[in-house]
């Protein structure tokens, strides 16, 4: 046993108690060094300043930015348990889904901008999304002094944005090379976050292929109509109103002309596969090149050639600048503006390519409209022929390295080619920098629960050199010279003079041994603090052999793990291969710097693994915790994803890892992934199908309730006579089930009717059952016993979820219970809830506020971090994960010490093996420790300065 010095003994003795003794913000740091000893046993009576502050901030700028807080209408309800009694607060309005008129209206507007036709700073600009885990395609910003143009939107672009200040309010336009979840993955959570902002709310154009309507039309069943008027689509369109549609150009690779000013010129020329009719094009597989032109710049005036040419200076001098020719006023002779300016400068011209295929790589070889811009010797070069300076590739790696794409660049002679279209040069740099310092700083405190070091090797991003075209040494490749895209980089388009690219905005290179050397620096006891954490683990390991599980004898326990030598009995001979909790994202609301927004990935490994909610950037997320193979690899094994509610931060990331599957299982024998969610949820997913097949099958979480299982079983039991699902008499016999359902769980007078039931809108129980079989098949397939939803507090059919584990046995017979998670969604304590926790092993539970903003948390239908831990406690949960932090808690959320003996804070990527669970909650001081001296700052400030 190892030494542990009288403070920490008196720390850490159990049971765990308050009060955990590290202040959780320090102002200022201590100008003389302490022992980590001293540092966790000092006083913590004093709250500090950065505290108080930061709930008095929050709360108000919270309520201005979301036209919430203590202004909305609340109502009052109490839940009785089945043991206790306890009264809890909600918006019952919000509930029910009847507080939109409670809330100002907004009618987003397009920015009216007053444009600067000399444009002294222009440039494009790599905005690096999904450079680093190949999730997602990279963004191009084309950027003038007064107006932004943004090419495709990703997964990622908002966080990336609020991470390098990029102001999202002042794009004006939204180009889509592709509409698809790769290039378009990042919109509907950027359009929702713009419209919430300001008094009225920002609105942008965003124009695509025809395929755009496709894509709106699914996003209008959760985002709101006036969001996106602003949205135009160009070429042949489909069946669908749902975006204003530009004239179809007479042949398809003719020029669309999409915004023409003083400013700019930007045109579109369609790519589809190649011999395909315009009838034969699947939704999806249309593709577009932009082409961006800048004016002439007419040539600085030479008031020395016009004195010579016998003018005066005068009116007659701004005559000539506005290219108006004048007669001179000492000579018979008329002064033309070509005598007097210098030589005009002329305007730099951009392309921007997404060639998919090599299908689509014939058809760009074909089209002729494109000669105009080609240079080489081998071209006809006319007074017409228009220089190319940059090309901007999204093109795939397999596209861009065949021989016939290469002399195709060639033609643009001296134009400079950027590559991005996941380029490997940059495949260990985090885009996300503030995000990989946090986790590489908690790897090397706690590798255990922490295992993602925030940098990923070229071996764990399946990295190969003869994938990246820089480094290729076939000669076919080496025809055209390109330079690999970089996060941030620019090429300058004016001030002339400074035409080309500038790599001065590139963030330096950062990696895990500089963050260790930092955090060493700046608290110099966090190596004991990691060596302390290291031999939790051995003495776990160590009384394993002596701890007892809790009692066998059936008599029930009101919280059996109050003290720390008591285990559950599920955990008796467990695995470290039986159960991993990965958080792939604890934020709420939308994304933030250091927090993404929900998502737990629940890990059975050989057996399989679920997601529980998938918000925007999920699959990112997954790629930085196990690397691009492994990632592809657990999406592979997805037995199913279930999501909480409709609300964007919640599902938005589901067709990304929908589109991903589909693809990685090509040709391979498989059943479609199956979604339980919200019925509302399957109105999007069935309008974006349209776009793109997403391989699933979908069931309602009112289909999954424990009394829609009980029906289940009984209709299974009651047809052994033989009779089919189809007849008659059994379809009878379900809806009287359902009927009896609908009655118990959603009537009139029971507990969540008012929060659920919407008329007009029933079940459809008889397709429900074939996929509950399904699901049924798949739990057993997993080693899981149940999946059961069960309803919560927070808006219409919002749920939360409960997974048991099979019993198993041991090798002498013993009978040994399965484990129980327990996932909240989120939502405002409820007997429900605090019925589906009872026993569980874990409970992870939404902890949005702090205990001192319960007035907020009502109104939004959120939970304070002190009403989960009552969840936990009140229901005998044996560990408590609290996640879903606002933004404005950007790294530790605020919480009080007392009653955390048993609760552990999340933060994005930890990984929670259920063999240490028993560690938990001797971690969180140390944690503590590691943000010691973070300044208390609200994170939507950030986001509030990426916006405006």
């Amino acid at each position: 046993m190892r030494y542990v010095s009288p403070n920490l003994r008196l720390l850490f003795s159990p049971p765990l108690r308050p009060t955990l003794s590290v202040p959780l913000f320090i102002s200022k740091p201590n100008p003389k060094p302490f022992s980590f000893s001293t540092i966790l046993a000092s006083s913590s009576s004093k709250r500090p300043r950065s505290f108080s502050n930061l709930s008095r901030r929050s709360n108000s700028t919270f309520k201005d930015r979301k036209g919430g807080g203590r202004d909305m209408t609340m109502e009052e309800t109490t839940g009785q348990s089945k043991d206790s009694s306890s009264s809890f607060g909600l918006n019952k309005r919000r509930a029910e889904g009847r507080d939109k008129s409670d809330r100002p209206k907004k009618n987003p507007q397009l920015k009216e901008r007053k444009l600067n036709p000399t444009n002294t700073i222009a440039y494009v600009q790599i905005l690096g999304t999904g450079m680093d885990t190949q999730d997602t395609s990279p963004s191009v910003l084309l950027f003038f002094d007064k107006q932004r143009f943004v090419f495709n939107a990703g997964e990622g672009l908002q966080r990336f944005c609020t991470e390098h200040k990029v102001k999202l309010s002042k794009i004006d336009h939204i180009f889509l090379s592709r509409v698809c979840s790769e290039t378009a993955g990042g919109l509907p959570g950027l359009l929702l976050t713009l419209a919430g902002m300001g008094e009225e709310g920002y609105s942008v154009k965003i124009w695509g292929p025809s395929d755009l309507n496709f894509l709106v039309g699914a996003m209008k069943s959760f985002i709101p109509h006036a969001t996106m008027v602003h949205t135009q689509s160009f070429g042949q369109s489909p069946i669908s109103d749902a975006a204003e549609n530009v004239t179809a150009p007479i042949k398809a690779s003719d020029p669309i002309i999409l915004v023409k000013d003083e400013v700019v010129k930007i045109s579109a020329i369609l790519l589809q596969p190649h011999c395909l009719q315009q009838s034969q094009i699947k939704p999806g597989e249309m593709s577009v090149l932009y082409i961006c032109e800048l004016p002439e710049l007419m040539g600085k005036f030479d008031p020395k050639k016009a004195a010579a040419l016998g003018l005066k200076a005068g009116p007659k001098y701004s005559e000539l600048q506005h290219g108006k020719s004048v007669k001179s006023d000492r000579l018979d002779i008329m002064v033309h503006p070509a005598d007097v300016m210098d030589p005009p400068v002329p305007g730099p011209i951009v392309i921007l390519v997404d060639c998919p295929t090599e299908s689509h790589l014939q058809e760009l070889l074909s089209i002729e409209c494109l000669n105009g811009y080609y240079t080489d010797v081998s071209s006809h070069l006319t007074e017409s022929t228009k220089m190319v300076n940059c090309v901007i590739h999204l093109s795939p790696a397999s596209v861009v390295s065949s021989p016939n794409y290469q002399k195709w660049m060639k033609k643009f002679g001296s134009a400079q080619h950027i590559m991005a279209g996941h380029g490997k040069k940059t495949l260990e740099v985090p885009i996300l920098k503030s995000s990989a310092r946090v986790t590489s700083r908690l790897n090397y405190l706690c590798p255990q629960f922490f295992p993602a070091s925030g940098f990923l090797s070229l071996q764990h991003l399946n990295y190969s050199t003869s994938d990246d075209i820089s480094s290729s040494e076939g000669p076919t490749l080496k025809i055209c010279e390109s330079i690999p895209a970089e996060n941030l980089l620019k090429f300058t388009l004016r001030p002339y003079a400074q035409l080309g690219l500038d790599r001065s905005h590139i963030p330096t290179p950062m990696g895990q041994s500089q963050v260790v050397d930092e955090l060493h620096l700046e608290i110099p006891e966090i190596a004991d603090a990691a060596q302390h954490v290291r031999e939790f683990w051995q003495e776990l390991k160590e009384s394993r052999e002596v701890l007892p599980t809790s009692n066998d004898n059936g008599v029930m326990i009101e919280e059996p793990w109050l003290t720390e030598d008591t285990l559950p009995g599920c955990l008796e001979n467990i695995r470290r291969d039986d159960l991993e909790i990965v958080l792939l994202g604890t934020g709420s609301s939308q994304p933030s710097k250091y927090r993404n927004v929900s998502s737990v990935y629940i890990n059975i490994f050989s057996k399989g693994s679920l997601l529980l909610d998938c918000g925007e950037g999920t699959l990112g997320q997954l790629k930085r915790r196990y690397g691009v193979d492994g990632a592809d690899k657990a999406i592979r094994n997805l037995k199913c994803v279930w999501i909480s509610h409709i609300h964007a931060d919640h599902h938005t990331g589901l067709a990304r890892v929908l589109a991903l599957r589909r693809d990685l299982l090509k040709g391979v024998p498989h059943e479609p992934l199956l979604v339980i969610g919200p019925r509302q949820l399957k109105r999007y997913l069935d309008a974006y199908q349209r776009l793109e097949d997403l391989d699933l099958q979908f069931l309602d979480c009112r289909s999954t309730t424990k009394a829609s299982w009980d029906t289940f079983v009984r209709d299974g039991a009651s047809n052994n006579d033989g009779s089919s699902p189809q007849s008659p008499r059994h379809s009878n016999a379900k809806n009287e089930s359902m009927q009896e359902i609908n009655q118990t769980l959603f009537a009139k007078g029971s507990r969540m009717q008012s929060y659920l039931w919407q008329p007009g809108s029933p079940v459809d129980h008889s397709a429900a059952y074939p996929f509950l079989k399904s699901l049924k098949k798949m739990l057993g397939e997993a080693g899981l016993e149940a999946l059961i939803s069960f309803p919560v507090v927070h808006c219409p059919q919002a749920f939360g979820i409960v997974l048991e584990a099979a019993e198993r046995v041991n090798s002498v017979g013993k009978v040994i219970p399965g484990w129980k998670i327990v996932y909240s969604g989120d939502t405002r304590p409820c007997p429900e809830l605090v019925d589906a926790c009872r026993g569980a092993t874990v409970l992870i539970h939404e902890a949005t506020f702090e205990d001192g903003l319960v007035d907020e948390a009502i109104a939004r239908n959120h939970s304070t971090t002190k009403e989960a831990i009552e969840v936990g406690n009140s229901a005998g949960a044996y560990r408590i994960v609290l996640t879903h932090f606002s933004q404005r808690y950007p790294k530790i959320p605020v919480f009080d010490e007392t009653h955390m003996h048993k609760t552990c804070i999340a933060f994005d990527m930890m990984s929670i093996n259920i063999a240490d669970l028993p560690v938990l909650p001797k971690v969180l001081p140390y944690l503590k420790l590691l943000f010691r001296n973070e300044v208390a700052v609200d994170e939507s400030d950030d986001i509030l300065d990426a916006l405006v």
